[in-house]
């Protein structure tokens, strides 16, 4: 099975749940951007309860009609150092944050143009803390639906595995998400409940950070 997702900024743990049991991936890249997604922004738990981190874009308001893949980051904003400042107090204290920081950090300074580049660098990183070793290809055209006619470059990984569970916005911040397709999993039901920095209680559908900070190499476990 092949795995059809939009690209997230450090994406919930429940994707990963999915990629465990895909045979690859396939990336949207020609689709246009949509605001208010986990395409430049995720959830974390802090002291204070579920925070939103989210990544500026430049040109926000025409955003919705530039394609995914030209979607440049707003670096006039210090939205960087807010954001490590926020993972640093959030997880210092965790396990294993010490042990994936500078890996992160590297990426976070290099300061990819493009937000489509930063949130492929962080997804290829995470996919090594996870030892998740699939083929990754980019769409080379939009279909609104799957199974479609797959192009010529994509050609190769659908006829290895001719299934695609098309997943985009399968996954959303927004308390009413899109009617899910039959055979899609719920997502609450992916992730078991893991030992989290902050309680009582446990908070479903946070960014895999929160688990892999937590758990380090045996973060796999807790994912059905």
């Amino acid at each position: 099975m092949i795995l059809l997702t939009e690209l997230h900024y450090h994406p919930p743990a429940a994707l990963f749940a999915e990629l465990l049991r895909a045979d690859g991936i396939l990336l949207e890249a020609h689709e246009h951007y949509r605001k208010q997604t986990y395409r430049n922004r995720c959830l974390i738990r802090t002291a204070q309860g579920v925070q939103q981190l989210t990544v500026p874009v430049l040109d926000g308001n025409r955003a919705e009609k530039v394609s995914v893949a030209e979607i440049e980051v707003d670096y006039r904003q210090n939205w960087i150092h807010r954001h490590w400042r926020t993972l640093q107090t959030a997880y210092g204290n965790s396990p294993y944050f010490e042990y994936y920081a500078d890996y992160l950090h590297d990426i976070y300074v290099n300061k990819p143009a493009l937000l489509f580049d930063l949130n492929q660098q962080f997804l290829r990183l995470l996919l090594k803390c996870f030892r998740i070793t699939l083929p990754l290809q980019l769409t080379t055209e939009y279909h609104a639906r799957y199974p479609a006619q797959p192009s010529a470059d994509n050609a190769g990984l659908l006829a290895a595995h001719p299934s695609i569970a098309d997943r985009r916005d399968w996954l959303t911040p927004k308390a009413a998400p899109k009617t899910p397709e039959p055979d899609t999993p719920a997502a609450s039901a992916l992730v078991r409940p893991y030992p989290q920095v902050f309680g009582p209680g446990f908070e479903p559908g946070l960014s895999v950070l929160d688990l892999l900070f937590s758990q380090g190499p045996a973060a796999g476990r807790y994912l059905q």
